[in-house]
Parts: structure tokens; sequence; C-alpha cells
């Protein structure tokens, strides 16, 4: 890509490093999404760097720790261009693959901060995400940890993901918090009760991941039960499947309308609305798309491009009070029943 066609640039929260507007979601890579292609993979990060998109997202649980050994020869070649962030919380179990469960107690924190810069091959994560919350543990303890290992050299900036906006300032009164990592797309607006306004508030970058609907708004699949493979987890996901893929399908239609009317892809327009969310609510918003494909990458990051009108984001306001279906089997995941 050309100087004129690489993706602007914000700066994370009010003292972190400035990144490409659109970062990059990693996940997908190792697990969760089918098998991968490596070299194309590979590809596909050069690509990122070429369109400016220089914020790249993994966490320790991605393959059990192979998504950080994956990134770790990228970011051996690029350490300087890349900011990289990483999520610790999640824990799985070798002897039982369905287990999850959240820790957040400061020995683990720390334990998983050695093991993740050990897994990436560098010195200093730039931005550490708490990838879940744990209610039983005071917030005070796990951020401390947190905030220690920031002391230690060992990570530059704190970010939470999945909280509600109390949670978030009970947080940053304890220690500066970057970025605030959730779902959010025009499938999912759980964020804008509360975490939205408190991010904004604080100076906190919102970082939407899923701003794909995991990929359901670009059309690529109409039921994940019928259309993906068995190691797809989207196949257990309640809204990609039965009645509700069906009837979310259904409001796809002003997706694709407005596509057509941009010359734009779908996509491009979902992508579009979460970026625009940013003078909405009036805060710095960092989408991470995930993608194997350099195409798809180059694709998503024209979207930094495209302005909705004020007709067009106002045909796309009603989609997600009417998807049916919950983001997750398990909703203690995310942080909508702590909402109250």
């Amino acid at each position: 890509m050309t100087s004129e066609t690489r993706i602007d640039t914000v700066r994370l929260g009010q003292d972190g490093p400035r990144v490409g507007v659109q970062g990059f979601g990693a996940m997908g890579i190792s697990e969760f999404y089918g098998d991968t292609d490596e070299a194309a993979a590979r590809d596909t990060l050069e690509a990122a760097l070429e369109a400016g998109v220089t914020l790249i997202d993994t966490a320790d649980i991605y393959g059990s720790g192979a998504n950080e050994e994956f990134l770790a020869p990228f970011l051996a070649a690029h350490r300087d261009e890349v900011t990289l962030a990483t999520k610790f919380a999640i824990e799985r179990r070798a002897d039982d693959p369905t287990y999850r469960g959240i820790r957040n107690d400061p020995a683990y924190i720390r334990k998983a901060a050695e093991d993740s810069l050990r897994r990436l091959g560098i010195e200093t994560i730039d931005l550490y995400y708490m990838h879940r919350r744990d209610p039983e543990i005071p917030f005070a303890e796990s951020v401390g940890a947190m905030a220690e290992l920031v002391q230690q050299g060992k990570v530059r900036h704190l970010g939470l993901s999945e909280v509600t906006g109390a949670e978030l300032r009970e947080a940053h009164a304890v220690h500066p918090i970057t970025a605030l990592q959730s779902e959010w797309s025009l499938f999912s607006r759980d964020v804008e009760r509360s975490a939205v306004g408190a991010a904004a508030e604080l100076g906190v970058t919102f970082v939407p991941y899923s701003p794909l609907g995991r990929g359901f708004l670009t059309g690529a699949f109409a039921d994940a039960t019928k259309d993906l493979s068995g190691g797809d987890f989207r196949r257990y996901q309640p809204r990609f499947t039965g009645e509700n893929a069906e009837r979310n399908a259904a409001l796809l239609d002003p997706v694709r309308k407005i596509a057509a009317a941009h010359g734009a892809t779908p996509a491009q327009i979902a992508l579009a609305w979460v970026q625009q969310r940013a003078s909405v609510h009036g805060l710095t918003v960092v989408p991470i798309p995930g993608t194997r494909k350099r195409s798809r990458l180059e694709e998503n990051a024209a979207a930094t491009r495209i302005t909705l009108t004020d007709a067009e984001l106002a045909e796309l306001e009603p989609i997600a009070g009417l998807v049916a279906g919950d983001r997750y089997p398990d909703m203690r995941f995310t942080s909508v029943e702590r909402e109250g």
C-alpha cells in the first residue's frame, strides 16, 4: 500500500503509543475458526503493517499459548513497528479441553505475564489486558498486581476486557487504564449501557472485538451448524444456529443495501459503523477485526475511509435490538450480568 492508502493513526489512552485506527485480532490464526494456512497468515501480518495496522492483539488462551508463539518471529522482525497486546485470566486445563476458568489472583497474574513474555520472545508487553473479571477477587488486588508489572518494566500499559463502567472507574483509580476491549458491533451493543460512557469520561480507548459479529455480518455464513466445519466454535454460539440464525440473517438487508450504495462490502459497512462510534460517543475507537487472508485485511483497512450518513446510521440503528440469541452459551464470560 502507498502512504496515501495507509490508515490514520490515533493515540491509545491518554499517554499510550500511536497506533493505526484499526487493529488486528490474531485469535483465529491458531484456533476457533477452522484450519489455518500458516504461510497465508504470516503474509496477512505483513499486509497489516503495510496498511498501517500496528496494534496486534493476542491472548494466552488462544491455542493455549500457540498464538503467542506463532507471533514471536513476526515480532522479532518488526518489534519497533508493532504495538503488541496480550491477555491473561482465562484458564484452560490440558486434561479437560472443555474447561474454562477465570483467574485474577496476583500470583496467577505474575506467572501468566512471565509465560507470555517467554512465548512472545519479548522483554515488555505493550498492552496487557485482564481478559475476564473474577468478581470474587478484589479488583484492587488484581489491578495492583498488574500495576507492579508496569513498575517492573514487564508491561507498558494496562487494559481490561468485558467490564462494566463502574468496574472500569474502580480499576482506573488504582492504576491508569489505557484500553477497554469488549465486543461491540451492529449485533452487540451491551457496552453502551455504561462502559462506553465511562471510557469516554476517563480517556480510555475502546477496542471492539468481533466488530464483524464473528463473520456473520459479512454474510460469510448463514447457519454455523450447516456452513462451518466441526472444529469451528461458532457452531456453539446461540445466535448463529437454527431459528436464531435465520432471524438474524434477515437483519442484514440494510447492511447489504448501504454497502451497494457505497460500492463496498457488507463487512466494510459493519466496520465503518464501529469506527464511527468514535464521533458518536466522543472517544477513541480501535476495532480489531481478524482474518487470515491478505485480501480481507486490505478490505477491512479500506473501511476506515468510509463515512456513513446520518440517514444510513439511522437505518442501521435498530439492528442490535432485534438480534436473537446470546453472544455466548455461557454469559458469565461477559459483563452483561454485572450490569444489573
